[in-house]
Formats: C-alpha cells, sequence, structure tokens
C-alpha cells in the first residue's frame, strides 16, 4: 500500500512536469527544467539522474576466473531533485528523492519499518550578508568527498576512507557563513543535528545518556574562489587559468552515538532496545585538500574516529569454550586517501588513486567493514560527454588486506564500468 502511494506521488510529480513539459523552455541538458510564479512568489528546478553500474570482482590467485568471479549488475543510484525559493529569493528549499535499493538505506523499527527515501529535505535563509541558516534534513559539514555529489566524482564510487568514517546526513539546524581576507575566502559552517541519521520517525529517548551532534567545519581557499564552485566537483572541469586551493578541517562530536558508524550502521541494542549503558561519544576529525590547475586536480583526505571510553563486553560459555561479545562495537580507526587527474583536451580524463585504511584492531566486523587493514589503488579513465551530467567511467582497483590478530593477507581486484546520465 505505501509503495502504491508513493508511486502515484512521483506519478503526480512528474505528470505537473509533463505539463510545464508542453513548452518549450530556457534550458539545456544537464540544467533540469526551472519554472517561476508570474508574480515571482517562488521557483522550482526539478531534475533527475541515474547511475548505471556493472562491477566484477575476483581474488588474486584464482585457478577458475569464472567460478571465482562475483558480479553485480544494478542501479546505483536513481534520484530526483526539487529546489528553488520560496516567497522571496533569500528563502531557498531543496528535496532530493532516492528511489534505488541502494539509495533507500535500509528499513528498520527507526525508520518506522518504511522505505527511507528522503535524502534531502530542507530550508535555508540568508538572513544577513554572507549568513545562512539551515534547517532540516541534509548532509553534514563533513569530508568534502562526501559533500561532492555522488553525480560529480572523479572515480564511479567514493574511496573507502568516505565509506568508512563519513558523517553522512542528519536531521537538524546549520548555520553557514562566508568572510573574505582580500584576496583570501574563507567558509565556516556549524550544524546540530540528532546524531542518528537520515529519516528517524522514533522520538529521540529523554534518556540523559542520549545525546546530540555537534560540527563544525572551517574552509580556507587562499588563492580565491574557484571557477564555477569547483571545489565541489571532482575533476578541473573548469580548467581553471590560475591554481586554486582549498583546505578544510571538520570536527564532530557525537555524544553517546546509538549507531556503530555514530549516523550510520546498526543500531547498538540489546533486548529492551538501544543500550544506553554501553554507547559511547564518537570525535571524528576530518581534513581535506583540494586543488586545481589548467586540467589537473587533486583531491587529499585524512580522517580519524575514536571513542571516549572502552568497549563493553559480556562473555559467553559455549562448548567450544569462550567467547567475548563486544557491546559497544562502533567503527573506529584512522584513513587516508590522495586522488590526482589531468583532463585531455577531448575530455578524456585518466586518474589514479591510493587509499589507506587502518581500523582500530577491536572493531570487529560490521556490517561488512572488517579489522583488516587495507591498501586500495585504483586507476580510472572518465570520458566526460556533457560534463559531470553524461559521462563514462570505468576503474579497476588492486586491494590487499591484512588481517591485524593473524597477520595472513590477502589481494583482490575489481573492474566498474557506469554510465551516468543526468538531466
Amino acid at each position: 500500500m505505501k509503495q502504491i502511494k508513493f508511486s502515484l506521488v512521483i506519478s503526480l510529480l512528474l505528470g505537473s512536469i509533463g505539463v510545464f513539459g508542453q513548452e518549450k523552455v530556457e534550458s539545456k541538458f544537464g540544467k533540469g527544467v526551472y519554472v517561476v510564479a508570474n508574480d515571482s512568489s517562488f521557483s522550482m528546478k526539478f531534475n533527475a539522474r541515474v547511475q548505471s553500474l556493472l562491477q566484477f570482482e575476483v581474488p588474486h590467485g584464482s585457478e577458475n576466473l569464472m567460478d571465482d568471479m562475483t558480479s553485480n549488475w544494478l542501479i546505483r543510484r536513481s534520484r530526483l531533485k526539487f529546489s528553488g525559493f520560496a516567497y522571496s529569493p533569500k528563502v531557498k528549499y531543496k528535496i532530493e528523492l532516492g528511489l534505488s535499493n541502494r539509495d533507500h538505506g535500509g528499513e528498520n523499527i527507526h525508520t518506522n519499518n518504511t522505505s527511507n527515501l528522503i535524502l534531502d529535505a530542507f530550508v535555508r535563509w540568508n538572513f544577513y550578508k554572507n549568513m545562512e541558516v539551515w534547517i532540516g534534513q541534509t548532509k553534514l559539514p563533513g569530508n568534502r568527498e562526501r559533500v561532492i555529489s555522488s553525480q560529480k566524482l572523479q572515480f564511479v564510487d567514493r574511496s573507502l576512507v568516505n565509506s568508512r568514517y563519513n558523517i553522512d546526513r542528519d536531521m537538524g539546524i546549520q548555520f553557514r557563513n562566508k568572510i573574505n581576507i582580500g584576496s583570501i575566502a574563507t567558509r565556516q559552517a556549524l550544524a546540530i543535528s540528532q546524531g542518528e541519521g537520515r529519516n528517524r520517525t522514533n522520538k529521540k529517548d529523554p534518556n540523559p545518556a542520549n545525546g546530540f551532534e555537534y560540527t563544525g567545519r572551517v574552509e580556507v581557499l587562499p588563492f580565491g574562489e574557484f571557477t564555477g564552485k569547483g571545489d565541489y566537483f571532482s575533476s578541473d572541469l573548469k580548467r581553471e587559468e590560475t591554481p586554486k586551493l582549498s583546505i578544510g578541517v571538520t570536527y564532530d562530536v557525537n555524544q553517546n552515538a546509538a549507531r556503530t558508524g555514530g549516523n550510520l550502521g546498526s543500531y547498538i541494542e540489546n533486548e529492551s532496545g538501544v543500550d544506553y549503558e554501553n554507547l559511547a561519544t564518537l570525535n571524528t576529525i576530518l581534513a581535506d585538500v583540494m586543488f586545481k590547475y589548467q586540467g589537473f586536480s587533486l583531491l587529499a583526505e585524512f580522517a580519524e574516529k575514536t571513542m571516549d571510553r572502552n568497549r563493553t563486553y559480556e562473555i559467553i560459555q559455549t562448548a567450544n569454550g569462550t567467547t567475548y561479545n563486544i557491546l559497544n562495537n562502533y567503527y573506529t580507526g584512522t584513513g587516508l586517501t590522495v586522488q590526482a587527474g589531468y583532463l585531455l583536451k577531448n575530455n578524456l580524463e585518466p586518474a589514479i588513486r591510493y587509499t589507506s585504511i587502518a581500523p582500530e584492531l577491536l572493531t570487529g566486523n560490521i556490517a561488512g567493514q572488517s579489522r583488516d587493514l587495507q591498501e586500495m589503488i585504483t586507476f580510472g579513465l572518465s570520458r566526460y560527454v556533457v560534463g559531470h551530467s553524461l559521462k563514462i567511467q570505468t576503474d579497476f582497483s588492486i586491494t590487499n588486506e591484512t588481517d591485524q590478530v593473524t597477520e595472513e593477507s590477502s589481494k583482490e581486484y575489481m573492474f566498474r564500468f557506469q554510465v551516468e546520465m543526468a538531466f
């Protein structure tokens, strides 16, 4: 029934867009469909996009490639976006819906067992000069790679550093500001949010152990602004005529985080629900650098996530001996990623990325994220037909993993091919 209702809503939305579509609009591919009320009291831009992904993985030393190879064919992302202003150009909004299974992020009691469709839903008000307040659900001011849209990546997908340590989206309030000091541009962001991720429907428990999340970020652009907000899309598609550099640092505190990754991962629970006695505060440091000049681009990021208490565990006696069940199994540790690419004159871009992941030893296994040390080298090739709106991307990765306990190592190869189309 819920899916039927959702389908009806989407049909109505697309139907309304179709009405506007009977007349030619002043737009072009990749820029969306834009409408403004006759009295200029509101505007709306509609965008849609889809990523089609083909992925193959095979372990090193395989004697039978076809038997050992795993493959995945899927719609990686499928999104609808609505944005514009309401009443005044100083009051803007954005709504983004994720339609693919991978976009939903899972269903559980904390989201009322419904599809986790809403990615962004917030209002932003420019109330004084360069100061804005954002209210609603959207990305926190975290690592640059995460904040950059998945439509505008240099590789098929983000790095392991992002998937392990990013602070993702949350519901709350954010304050944004810009200050220019001569030719130097700076940005500041502060967020206060619930600390449990997107689309949570259960009431925030009054238990004092259930805290909130606080995020602060500062960016410095010593050579001034990038062309066309180029510090928040990958690759130097604008071919910067002068060197451009952006340095960003984020510090995030998620008090008594209820999930293994802070805003992501499974909930830390016991038979009664959230296990408040064993919750810990997660502290995350994220630092990044973006550089672009005449087709060359470089992005480097460092992440460290720690918890403010020791892990707690229960001892379980079995017929095979004694085992230990960690009760607050957060994913903590450090990570580093560096990537670079050069955009050729024909809009073909070769790129390379190095990633290193070092989770804390007691992190254990969390939703497929192991405690293994990981090193990954990725070679990418992209063809930009219409910028990031229509592109073909492929990459090949070599991953080395070392178990921190047994010191056993393994190697795996991965090939991905993806087509992105957005209008």
